[in-house]
């Protein structure tokens, strides 16, 4: 099997009321309304295989749009693996988030998917509480039952409720951002995009991703993260004062302690919403993981470290300056982004499936929300991580044929405005859906 893709089905609602009005003599009876099965197709190996020549046949239209600019990439079938279409597959581009795939893939090859992380209350001197964080930006001051950005989150409500429930009278609120070091934005970043909303300084205790409103996508993102969240902790104990910084004392005497969703859970989160800050705090994760420095240029490092050994061949032209996509400096090629399409999507890196989940799709959710027009190829047949920048576009995911057999493809487009960019894109994979490609 090669990937699980849902069905879609057509359901009649029938309206009854508590008595059936008689028919007229003749009249059929209304006939029962049709039973929703929702159920899991899986794609069968015994699929029409498709052919490099297919393919080619089949984008040739669409690779005519100028609005493509200068665009490279690779299309290859997941089941065998076989690349049957390229266009300067080696030549190093600037992925914006497609830096993603690349990150999502060595998060999930390199670490356990059921990984948590423990965000802890502290008690110190004088009534004092300290926040001590490990790095969960999903970690959320939306009341209890509110709803959340982020799936299933950590919240600052469980621990306010521990610690009351502990009896410990709080006079003042800290936080200890010791877990992290180093520079907490990159050189290459624009400060502007934290109160654009892209970015925000990576700290080790941060809640709803830093956002100011925090279940708005594109909101403004906090300068001081750290002491946004301790605010929120001071505010649900009812708190007057300013939060400080301050380290934990010796002994750690832990009053209250929440834990995040399953690193799997967090992955996904981050590619359906491309969200930086998150992929940025899940390299850290990934460098301590393996025994590394907790900083930002540790996290990066060992992102090359993991994809280097899984995709040796494929690895060259790739340098990365983080592990989300929006320094400039990145670069990659779509030899190496479609080659973790292809392992995540056919049978040799099991270990990276569950990424497929976490991919936009197409007319339906994430970033692809709003691309695919529903009456379009690909919609809801794609699925597929966008990438955009200023003169950058790129697309890489999958999608299943008319014939159900699997592609996975890398495009990769430059020199153009994005907005223009995009649908020329997205129309080149629709052909893919649309064909048998044989």
């Amino acid at each position: 099997m090669i990937l699980a893709l849902v069905s879609t089905a057509a359901v009649v609602v029938a309206l009854r009321l508590d008595r059936e009005p008689e028919l007229p003599p003749g009249v059929p009876p209304q006939p029962a309304a049709i039973a929703v099965d929702p159920r899991i197709d899986p794609v069968v190996a015994t699929a029409p295989e498709p052919t490099p020549s297919g393919i080619s046949r089949s984008i040739a239209p669409a690779l005519r749009d100028p609005a493509l600019g200068e665009l490279t990439g690779m299309i290859s079938d997941s089941l065998t693996g076989q690349v049957l279409w390229t266009r300067d597959p080696g030549q190093p581009r600037i992925p914006a988030s497609n830096d993603k795939v690349l990150s999502a893939a060595a998060f999930l090859e390199a670490m356990p998917h059921d990984q948590r992380l423990t965000t802890t209350v502290v008690a110190g001197d004088n009534g004092q509480v300290i926040l001590k964080g490990a790095g969960d930006p999903t970690l959320s001051a939306q009341p209890a039952d509110a709803d959340t950005f982020y799936t299933d989150p950590a919240r600052i409500a469980d621990l306010a409720a521990q610690i009351e429930r502990a009896g410990l009278p709080v006079t003042s609120v800290a936080v200890d951002l010791s877990a992290f070091s180093g520079p907490a934005m990159d050189t290459t970043w624009d400060r502007r995009d934290i109160q654009g909303g892209d970015i925000a300084p990576i700290e080790s205790v941060m809640v709803d991703g830093a956002r100011i409103e925090p279940l708005d996508e594109y909101s403004p993102r906090s300068p001081t993260p750290g002491r946004m969240a301790g605010e929120a902790l001071a505010a649900a104990l009812g708190v007057e004062g300013p939060v400080t910084e301050a380290s934990a004392p010796a002994g750690d005497r832990v009053i209250a302690k929440v834990e995040s969703a399953p690193l799997v859970t967090r992955v996904n989160d981050m590619l359906r919403y491309s969200d930086n800050v998150l992929a940025e705090t899940l390299a850290i994760e990934l460098s301590v993981h393996r025994g590394g420095p907790p900083t930002h240029a540790g996290g990066v490092d060992a992102v090359e470290q993991v994809l280097s050994s899984m995709f040796p061949e494929q690895w060259a032209g790739t340098t990365l300056q983080d592990a989300s996509g929006i320094s400039y400096a990145n670069r990659t090629t779509p030899e190496l982004l479609d080659a973790v399409m292809t392992a995540a999507s056919g049978p040799s890196r099991p270990a990276l499936r569950p990424m497929l989940d976490g991919l936009p799709i197409a007319a339906g959710t994430g970033t692809l929300a709003d691309r695919f027009p529903a009456t379009t190829p690909g919609a809801g047949w794609v699925r597929a991580k966008t990438g955009t920048l200023t003169g950058v576009s790129s697309l890489t995911g999958i999608v299943q044929t008319v014939d159900g057999r699997v592609l996975s493809f890398a495009l990769m487009s430059g020199g153009t405005s994005p907005a223009d960019a995009r649908p020329a894109l997205d129309a080149v994979v629709g052909q893919l859906r649309e064909c048998g490609c044989r």
